[in-house]
């Protein structure tokens, strides 16, 4: 199998919105270009401690979701609802570490648990935060729970959720999603911001012709 040559890291939140919302546009990036372009996604916590969350019955939230969530949504056919709660998604960061993990003996499960915990959060309100819960989708899943539940409990993917959160502070990504393009591992790009898969698109076409 050939390796691409074009990279696009994902850096996103679970309690971002447009990070959710940008997901079928990457599915859409990956139909078009298959094995061309290889899509990992990457942590990045909004609010981490001790920085405080967001009000979720706060003015900017609702404000927010009626200028921007919700008609984006619209336009690409997703169902996302205003979450009760706020939570740090640390946790959740690493669950989804975790997972990656599990490819190698469950294929498919590192996107299974991508979408289950973007879609728990954004339709259903899930605590990102809580273990229990975390273990609960993993289950949901077919995967492991207790060793889920250890891995949490024992840290084991901090340091990898940590060293994707300084890496996008080298690459000074202050939002997310946030997307940069490698080619060949050279740095060629940030886009910052859910974007239309157009857009992916041409900055993926751009790139081809420079390798030409």
């Amino acid at each position: 199998m050939t390796r691409p040559r074009i990279t696009l890291d994902v850096f996103s939140d679970y309690v971002c919105p447009f990070c959710y919302l940008e997901a079928p546009e990457l599915d859409a990036l990956a139909e078009r270009f298959g094995d061309v372009v290889a899509i990992r996604w990457r942590a990045f916590e909004l609010r981490p401690e001790p920085e405080p969350t967001l009000d979720p019955d706060g003015d900017y939230l609702h404000d927010t979701w009626e200028r921007a969530v919700y008609p984006m949504a619209a336009e690409r056919g997703m169902t996302l609802r205003l979450p009760r709660l706020q939570p740090r998604s640390r946790l959740a960061h690493e669950a989804s570490a975790w997972a990656w993990m599990q490819e190698a003996v469950r294929p498919g499960a590192d996107g299974a648990m991508r979408t289950a915990l973007f879609r728990g959060f954004f339709e259903e309100s899930l605590d990102l935060a809580d273990p229990k819960a975390l273990v609960r989708v993993a289950q949901a899943l077919d995967l492991d729970g207790e060793a889920l539940r250890q891995a949490l409990a024992q840290g084991d993917f901090r340091p990898q959720v940590m060293a994707d959160q300084q890496t996008a502070r080298e690459l000074g990504i202050g939002g997310v999603p946030g997307l940069r393009f490698s080619l060949d591992g050279e740095h060629a790009g940030v886009l910052e911001g859910a974007q239309p898969h157009r857009q992916l698109f041409l900055a993926v076409e751009r790139l081809l012709d420079a390798m030409r």
